[in-house]
């Protein structure tokens, strides 16, 4: 599904990917802001094409444009038990500080909160944690 938003002019190209981490406070006031604040907090987004309606923004210091975005899933690791593909799942951040884990930005994916309810849309293979969390890769829309 294909929705629209506005991001910085630099940044609207067509395949470019950015996370949406949620509405700043000088969205508050903004004209625009259901159009730009109308996507998910927490998601991964796929620029598919560029508008060519530009607009100030209290926020960037660029101008912005319109593009039309759609939701990526994201790969995170999650416990094997909730592992269901189709099934929407609570994301819980597992309780590890390991920093020098090769799966750590997969059990702790950028803008992927705890508590926020995400779909499995697949599901991968395991993590091989190395301290024996029984855990599986997943993709998280």
């Amino acid at each position: 599904m294909v929705s629209l938003t506005l991001i910085s002019e630099p940044q609207a190209v067509e395949g470019g990917r950015f996370y949406y981490f949620g509405p700043q406070p000088e969205c508050n006031d903004c004209k625009l802001k259901k159009v730009c604040i109308g996507i998910d907090k927490g998601s991964l987004y796929e620029i598919v094409a560029v508008r060519d309606q530009t607009h100030d923004c209290a926020v960037s210091e660029d101008k912005v444009k319109v593009v039309e975005v759609r939701k990526v899933a994201q790969i995170s690791a999650v416990p094997k038990k909730s592992a269901i593909e189709g099934g929407v799942i609570t994301f819980r951040t597992p309780d590890c500080s390991r920093l020098d884990c090769g799966n750590y930005r997969l059990c702790h994916p950028y803008a992927v909160e705890d508590g926020m309810k995400y779909t499995v849309t697949e599901i991968e293979e395991g993590t091989g944690c190395p301290v024996d969390k029984d855990l599986i890769f997943v993709k998280l829309l």
